[in-house]
């Protein structure tokens, strides 16, 4: 117990040492921009002594005094646009204490176990992540000050403040917690995970590390606010003044950001030593359903929900199906057994008294942050149920992009396949887009570059995110985020037109077995939209597809059809 004290009060002495520095810094700044005028007063006193005397000296006096009346409007002005500045604040679901008095009794009996102050508040992120956020800057306070508005009664995090009262007390950070964490993770583990978390709001507490963050969080905003793009004339002629104290809040962040990092560090070196004392034993098996948390997230996100998004639709129960995902990737890993003993205890999303409506709103802010979809529902951009998924996602989709290449060759001028039971120029069967493919030539190259520009098109004529809307008090969730474009964070390099044409060449043979072999769209956890034949899942159709599309073979995607019976010469309904 000696050695975690000792490794602790290193942590905490280290944080508080690089803290010190950093206000160092800024009261160095400050001494910086008061020479001048102290200098000035100076030359006035000598003067008024007898010692500085002639109109040389009186030149000087004026000279410097009208140095000190620049650099002081110049700090006067940095200052005021540190303080005014809204450092970035993570786009989260606020979650009151009434919507999860569970998980606020749990986070509580933790702190107190810790002996750290609990936090203020806990918010949800739609990621595999948690961490402690301050957001008690004045700019960024807003949601705070709009929940004071509404309830006179004040906070009810036992700071006695009122809406009326100026803050005096530094308010602990808000936890934010990974929404996936809540539905896979057991109660047991997700405690044993956010006790090092919650650690932090120990060091958190002390003047000097509060300070320093506030300085440096400040800066930050600054500097991005000099960086964002002006609107309206008044701003307009104030560019470039802003951009001049930009370059100097800049200039002192540069040599804050190696202080603020060690600082970082020792607050979580002694934030880990003290939550050693608290379900030591169980963390290491909680931190391995961390990485398996993750891993299903990251494959629900690019291969479930990704499709979802792109075709207007957003599933609600994201995080419930994390569960689904991981319970069939540890069913393919022979690892059932395990995980169905492990799912027989009570999950963390039972701390939630609504754990739908927070599954729904986490949901919601993953399309917008990682997609970049609009804040609220609409025609065009509508929840799904997984029940729902295969029939509105999967086979829009493959309609969808069926149509689309169709287009394309409706436009090259390709004619209907030989031998089609119709006449008629450009039917919609599979057979002309396999011969013209397999035609050879650089035809596969212009069907690509065709579909490229189209796919472009679509999106460039898709309905653009609303800036109002959902996301609690004081309006959206990503208005702190200013003019950062949406997606915040997206999860797919562009594709190549190679990998676009495959894509549509697949969803048009999917298509055709749906309508004459009797296929069905599904969903695969963990790939995504898939074609079932007779209930199974027919995962070998990539590689047909690319022989075809990349060297112009049609031989395995024709014994392919043979072995499912899907008929390429009849036509197929397209959207």
């Amino acid at each position: 117990m000696s050695g975690t004290g000792t490794g602790e009060e290193l942590g905490a002495q280290a944080a508080r040492a690089r803290a010190l520095v950093l206000l160092r810094i800024r009261s160095r700044a400050t001494a910086v921009a008061l020479l001048p005028a102290a200098l000035a007063v100076v030359l006035f006193a000598a003067g008024a002594q007898g010692f500085a005397e002639g109109s040389g000296w009186d030149a000087v006096r004026w000279a410097v005094t009208a140095c000190a009346v620049v650099v002081l409007l110049v700090a006067a002005a940095v200052a005021i646009a540190v303080v005014r500045a809204e450092p970035a604040v993570s786009p989260t679901v606020p979650l009151s204490e009434e919507a999860a008095p569970d998980l606020y009794r749990l986070v509580r009996d933790l702190a107190e176990r810790l002996d750290v102050p609990a936090p203020s508040a806990i918010a949800l992120t739609p990621d595999c992540d948690s961490w402690l956020e301050d957001r008690t800057h004045p700019a960024a306070d807003r949601a705070a000050k709009e929940a004071a508005r509404r309830d006179p009664r004040g906070p009810a995090d036992g700071s006695g403040r009122g809406p009326g009262r100026r803050r005096r007390v530094q308010a602990a950070p808000v936890l934010v917690i990974g929404s996936p964490f809540l539905w896979w993770m057991r109660v047991a583990e997700l405690r044993a995970v956010l006790a090092p978390v919650v650690a932090g709001t120990g060091p958190s507490a002390h003047p000097d590390i509060a300070a320093a963050r506030r300085f440096v969080r400040g800066l930050d905003g600054a500097v991005a606010d000099a960086a964002a793009p002006v609107q309206g004339p008044l701003r307009k002629v104030l560019r470039l003044p802003g951009r001049f104290i930009g370059r100097i809040a800049r200039l002192l962040l540069r040599s804050c950001r190696g202080h603020a990092a060690e600082m970082e560090r020792g607050v979580a070196a002694a934030a880990s030593t003290r939550a050693q004392a608290v379900d030591y034993g169980l963390r290491v098996v909680a931190q391995e359903q961390v990485g398996l948390a993750y891993a299903g997230w990251d494959r629900l996100l690019t291969r479930v929900a990704l499709p979802a998004w792109r075709m207007g639709r957003w599933p609600s129960r994201l995080d419930a199906g994390v569960v689904s995902a991981l319970t069939e990737l540890s069913r393919r890993d022979r690892l059932a057994e395990g995980f169905t003993t492990r799912l027989g205890e009570r999950p963390a999303c039972d701390l939630l008294e609504e754990p739908g409506a927070a599954d729904e709103a986490a949901s919601l802010l993953a399309a917008r942050l990682f997609h970049g979809g609009p804040a609220e529902t609409g025609p065009d951009w509508a929840p799904v149920d997984w029940q729902q998924y295969p029939e509105e996602v999967v086979d829009r989709k493959w309609r969808t992009e069926a149509a689309r290449l169709h287009r394309v060759l409706d436009t090259m001028g390709v004619p209907s396949a030989s031998g089609s039971d119709t006449s008629c120029a450009g039917v919609p069967t599979l057979a002309r887009v396999v011969e013209h493919l397999a035609a050879g030539g650089n035809g596969g190259e212009e069907l690509a570059a065709g579909i490229s520009a189209a796919v472009a098109r679509d999106e460039a004529q898709a309905p653009q995110p609303a800036t109002g809307g959902a996301g609690g008090a004081g309006g959206d969730v990503l208005d702190l985020w200013g003019p950062d474009p949406l997606p915040l964070f997206p999860l797919q390099p562009p594709r190549t037109g190679t990998e676009l044409l495959a894509d549509h060449v697949a969803a048009m043979v999917c298509c055709a077995a749906v309508d004459t072999a009797g296929a069905a769209p599904g969903l695969d956890w963990l790939d995504g939209p898939a074609l079932l034949v007779d209930g199974a899942r027919r995962a070998d159709l990539g590689s047909p597809v690319l022989s075809l599309v990349e060297d112009g073979d049609a031989g395995p995607l024709r014994s392919w059809l043979a072995s499912v019976g899907v008929r390429p010469d009849k036509p197929v309904r397209l959207v």
